[in-house]
């Protein structure tokens, strides 16, 4: 587990604006991308910020925190400078949300054992199951604003 901020210290990472928690998820992916539109609509309060993990700066945080680059098979969910990756991170952005959506965090009473193992298979099969995009998610230019990258 590396220190809060620790990526500020990386001269591999660029600057960045971290003062709301950021997704960085796979562009690519028509699953992962569905989550971030998901998020788009449920967050009335805006807190989100969104990078795509195939960007120069996604991929030096994915670098950076020891995760393949390239292969994207988590999301990471970046908060006050610590990340939370596979079902952790997945459940937290639920719950900054908050009412009703928090209350999937009921889920949290699974082993996290069993839940990165259930998220790490459709991790692994999202691909084939939900398709792959031709081109990295674009946004829609009413939340441009929101993205990092």
């Amino acid at each position: 587990m590396r220190k809060a901020f620790s990526y500020r210290a990386d001269p591999s990472v660029p600057d960045f604006p971290d003062d709301h928690p950021i997704l960085i998820f796979d562009g690519n992916c028509v699953l992962c991308s569905g989550f971030v539109n998901f998020l788009l609509r449920a967050d009335k309060k805006r807190r989100f910020r969104f990078l795509s993990a195939q960007s120069s700066l996604g991929s030096a945080l994915f670098r950076h925190y020891g995760l393949v680059s390239q292969d994207y098979e988590s999301n990471i969910l970046l908060e006050k400078g610590m990340i939370r990756i596979k079902s952790d991170g997945s459940l937290r952005a639920i719950e900054i949300l908050g009412f009703p959506w928090s209350m999937a965090c009921a889920a949290r009473i699974a082993p996290r054992l069993f839940r990165d193992w259930l998220y790490d298979y459709i991790a692994r099969n999202r691909l084939n199951w939900f398709s792959i995009r031709n081109s990295c998610y674009a946004p829609d230019p009413s939340h441009a604003d929101r993205f990092l990258g």
